[in-house]
């Protein structure tokens, strides 16, 4: 089928999606059959121009089903999906956290942001936790050439959540569910699908839970609403509904698109920088979920929203597929040396992670690794004390790789960081190395650097924070 789709659409000279979706090639090879009722009978082939290739289409399954399974292409080998599981731990270690903070991981939709705020009030409101770290991240991967994809995006955003104290407090929490299934991913697949249905969606799915969410919330009196946008006009239509238009959350989905579990959050934090009631809704696989917060006092790093915000640049179509893992350099790829689960990996996770270092008691130099380098790199000394190493630093000499191998992308750019505490660490630099030059200032932020063997191996990278030196026509600084 994909064979006669592909000669067809050079035959016609348009592209591929418009002779054959992609989905209905997908159904038409799980069926098995090359009964022309039973292709003909399948959603989405009432075009006149399939109703007349029936003769090929049957043709095309006959040949399909007749070949032997040797002479079948060998099945594609996917990428291992993240292992989910083990994020939390990375981040907790990170952010200096103790071995023994608990958490939970929520994922599946784009309801998880939600499911993780809920999670975090009850835990705090039951007593069995005294402050909670609510963080929901998305980066939504849809399908080439789809019409969802110029509205996918990626995003996070954290909240506190604690048992006193606070510039506003977490006051109703609602969940609404259905047995529906709205965008998703199936078994197997990395892509998100788009709507099978746009119109049965939004009469049938989407405004119905919505309306039944906000109708619940409606006696709160509030007067800043953060609401779901799958397509970029139901959440004018829900905006106006609920008096609030255009919502807090349209700011973010026109800057950054559909930000999945991260969207209801991100749209709701901006709008906590004034006193007020604020209504958060979240939709995703079949649940809506709706709080409330009541603002007293501006919250801490609402502001943080806006600029983030106005802070971001345009990035070509490569940059945005290779961000999605949806453009991969070719070529064959170099493993890592050590597997994730190996000695150096065990011993120096926190290391890593939380960027930890040992200072000499004697001569209070700091030495980094201490798991590589036991005792001090400038007197010998063999009493190193753990210290964390500084966030903030400036670049003491840098190269920019030019040429490397899979799956890193060139060019990249690794620098040797003198740091505000007078620790030297050597690590790869965001971006493609144009902002970098000796002195300066970077800060150091937690980044996936590769996918081994099914497991994401995290470190901390160098971004670049104030802006290069001008230059003048004398190459003077």
């Amino acid at each position: 089928i994909w064979g006669w789709r592909e000669r067809e659409a050079q035959r016609r000279d348009c592209p591929t999606r418009h002779v054959l979706r992609d989905d209905l090639i997908v159904e038409l090879a799980k069926r098995k059959s090359s009964d022309a009722k039973q292709i003909r009978a399948l959603r989405g082939m009432e075009r006149g121009d399939l109703q007349r290739a029936l003769p090929q289409l049957t043709a095309a399954v006959e040949r399909g089903l007749a070949l032997p399974d040797n002479e079948c292409p060998a099945p594609q080998q996917r990428e291992s999906p993240a292992q989910l599981a083990v994020l939390g731990q990375f981040l907790s270690s990170a952010l200096g956290l103790d071995a023994w903070v608990g958490g939970a991981l929520f994922a599946g939709s784009a309801h998880a942001g939600m499911e993780a705020l809920a999670a975090g009030v009850d835990r705090v409101a039951a007593g069995r936790a005294r402050n909670a770290l609510v963080i929901a991240s998305d980066a939504i991967r849809p399908g080439l050439g789809s019409g969802f994809e110029a509205r996918c995006g990626a995003g996070a955003a954290a909240m506190v959540i604690g048992a006193y104290g606070g510039a506003a407090a977490v006051d109703v929490v609602v969940t609404y569910s259905r047995p529906f299934v709205d965008r998703y991913r199936g078994d197997g697949e990395v892509d998100n699908r788009d709507l099978y249905d746009a119109r049965l969606f939004r009469e049938e799915i989407f405004l119905p839970s919505i309306e039944a969410v906000t109708d619940e919330l409606g006696d709160q009196s509030a007067n800043v609403w953060s609401l779901p946008d799958p397509d970029g006009r139901l959440g004018a239509v829900i905006g106006k509904r609920v008096g609030s238009d255009p919502a807090a959350s349209a700011a973010v989905y026109a800057a950054v698109g559909d930000t999945g579990a991260a969207a209801a959050l991100l749209g709701a934090i901006g709008a906590m920088q004034e006193p007020g009631t604020v209504a958060i809704v979240g939709n995703g696989g079949g649940r809506t979920t709706g709080a409330i917060v009541r603002v007293e006092t501006p919250v801490p790093g609402s502001a943080a929203i806006a600029e983030a915000l106005e802070g971001g640049r345009a990035a070509s179509y490569a940059e945005v597929l290779r961000a999605r893992g949806q453009l991969v350099a070719g070529g064959e790829t170099i493993p890592m040396g050590v597997p994730p689960e190996s000695a150096l990996f065990v011993r120096g996770a926190d290391e890593m992670l939380g960027l930890l270092a040992g200072r000499c008691v004697d001569c209070g130099t700091i030495s980094t690794p201490p798991s590589i380098h036991p005792t001090c790199t400038n007197c010998g000394g063999p009493k190193l004390e753990p210290v964390s190493v500084a966030r903030g630093g400036s670049v003491h000499t840098y190269v920019v790789n030019h040429t490397m191998p899979a799956p890193f992308v060139a060019p990249l750019p690794i620098a040797v960081l003198d740091m505000d505490d007078g620790a030297r660490l050597m690590l790869q630099v965001i971006g493609d190395g144009s902002d970098v030059e000796i002195g300066r200032r970077v800060e150091l932020v937690l980044r996936k650097y590769a996918h081994e063997r099914g497991v994401p191996v995290y470190g901390f990278k160098a971004r670049p924070t104030d802006k290069p030196r001008s230059v003048d026509k004398q190459g003077a600084s």
